[in-house]
């Protein structure tokens, strides 16, 4: 049996994507042609009658490129500004492109404590409800403006995994700056084996790299398992693929071979709470 093949009937898809996948490598400036692709694909999709949600990467380094900021320092109050400066910046940017194909984005920010509030965490769910009826594309990114180290999720990663599971998404995919998941490490080791599809998570969790290749992004292989977790449990197929090429979106929709698929194996009680609560 094909793992792969229904993939195809997936309704309410969320899909991530890194900053790496976004920024030109070397000047970490928004790279228009990916996005131009990224919106064209997921527009796309939308009109096939698919609910799509974009969980998007990108605010601080878009601020930093705004301000003409070269070099970087740690103070959590440069990231914040910058970050309220480049998230304008970015959805001024995906607004103008999706209304080329005739779609409406809508943003939504997020942080930890609105999910672990149970009222803040049902509005949240309303609205995704409300903007998917409407057939709007949310993009959610997590409110780094506030989010200081005790308040935010760490990575998007882990965001879009907590989103696919509240809003009872089919299918979640993670494109990020590899082709999927290895047995190693495949920049450090050239040995290392690419592995197609996991159907039992709980054998390859103890593989996963707390660091990401590239300059950019914050998530590594080890946040990418810790999603594969939350939706295994959620009964949310999983892919992670490379971000390199956003055509590649379409052909895994299609259930062509590209990236490693997680596939579901759904718990008989799923609480999302309960994930949350272990963040703490």
């Amino acid at each position: 049996m094909n793992l792969r093949e229904h993939l195809k009937d997936k309704k309410r898809i969320v899909i991530k994507v890194g900053s790496s996948s976004l920024l030109h490598e070397e000047t970490h400036a928004i790279n228009l042609t990916k996005l131009e692709i990224l919106v064209r694909e997921i527009s796309d999709l939308r009109s096939m009658g698919k609910d799509v949600i974009l969980v998007s990467s990108g605010a601080i380094a878009a601020g930093y490129q705004t301000m003409k900021i070269a070099k970087r320092s740690e103070r959590m109050e440069e990231k914040q500004a910058c970050a309220a400066i480049g998230q304008a910046k970015l959805m001024m940017i995906y607004q103008k492109l999706f209304m080329e194909y005739d779609q409406t984005a809508a943003q939504i920010l997020l942080t930890k404590d609105t999910m672990l509030d149970h009222l803040s965490r049902h509005n949240t769910l309303n609205t995704f409800k409300e903007l998917l009826a409407m057939g709007i594309i949310p993009i959610v990114n997590e409110n780094d403006t506030i989010a200081t180290y005790e308040i935010n999720f760490g990575d998007n990663d882990t965001l879009s995994a907590i989103v696919a599971a509240l809003v009872e998404a089919d299918l979640l995919i993670l494109l990020s700056d590899i082709d999927g998941l290895y047995t190693d490490d495949p920049h450090q080791n050239e040995n290392a084996q690419f592995i197609d599809v996991v159907t039992r998570l709980e054998d390859f969790m103890d593989m996963g790299k707390e660091t990401t290749s590239s300059s950019i992004g914050t998530g590594g292989m080890m946040s990418k398992l810790a999603a594969a977790k939350l939706t295994n449990a959620a009964g949310i197929d999983m892919v992670i693929a490379n971000g390199n090429d956003f055509h590649v979106i379409h052909k895994i929709v299609e259930g062509r071979k590209y990236g490693t698929l997680f596939v579901s194996d759904p718990k008989k009680e799923f609480y999302l709470i309960d994930y949350l609560e272990e963040m703490e």
